[in-house]
């Protein structure tokens, strides 16, 4: 029954069925990178994952999974992104209000895509211009990804309904930079711990930002009710 004149309508339920849809893909993206994670690791030339850096894995004859895994890295979080934005946008609340994460995390999305276009040089090789291009690609993707999910965790809390994933998101963003910090930082500060464990770091803060956006996504995805401000 159509409301009468003047009276207003009810929100619309959160999220809507296209960003559902597109929560739904995300989550799958991020599973599917984890099993061509895998599969990629396992087979020839067997880079070491505790002291070499993922993207080794698109180097050598089976080098193409890992470059399908950055292409789907990149597309999962952009739809996670719109979906994100589909859900703000319905329910009447200010986009703005995260417009500095999802531009951050936006930037981590743009940037796997550019890193199956130009691949890694693999220890001991000199730099080729491709290979400079990932190195800055990268780093700039891993700013964007641990400081954009800890921007959009830290707004989470301005609405009743995301309160409760405000306190884990976080968790996960904090682990993310704290990660971050050591990728970069280590190699300056004790250079021989770091090029031991630099894969494992680097994989720990990639996983940090995939399980961020699958927990939201799931989050969002289950709620019944509209965002509303706090009071």
């Amino acid at each position: 029954m159509n409301s009468p004149p003047g009276q207003d309508q009810p929100a619309p339920a959160v999220p809507p069925d296209s960003a559902r849809l597109l929560f739904l893909m995300a989550d799958i993206g991020v599973v599917l990178y984890l099993i061509l994670d895998i599969a990629a690791q396992s087979l020839p030339p067997h880079y070491n994952p505790i002291s070499t850096a993922e993207s080794d894995l698109a180097v050598g004859p089976y080098g193409y999974i890992m470059a399908i895994n950055f292409l789907n890295r990149g597309l999962l979080s952009l739809a996670f992104l719109y979906a994100f934005l589909r859900t703000v946008a319905a329910s009447g609340v200010d986009s703005a209000k995260f417009r500095t994460g999802v531009y951050l995390l936006g930037v981590w999305g743009v940037g796997a895509l550019l890193l199956a276009a130009f691949p890694t040089d693999v220890p001991s090789s000199p730099v080729s211009w491709h290979g400079a291009i990932h190195l800055v690609v990268a780093l700039l993707a891993f700013i964007g990804g641990a400081f954009g999910t800890i921007s959009i965790s830290m707004k989470l809390g301005d609405y009743e309904t995301l309160r409760g994933a405000r306190r884990f998101a976080l968790a996960l963003a904090a682990v993310a930079v704290l990660f971050l910090l050591l990728l970069f930082g280590l190699p300056f500060v004790a250079p021989h711990l770091a090029s031991k464990i630099g894969g494992v770091t680097e994989r720990v803060l990639i996983g940090s930002v995939l399980t961020w956006i699958l927990y939201v996504s799931v989050y969002l995805v289950r709620r019944k009710e509209t965002l509303a401000p706090v009071p």
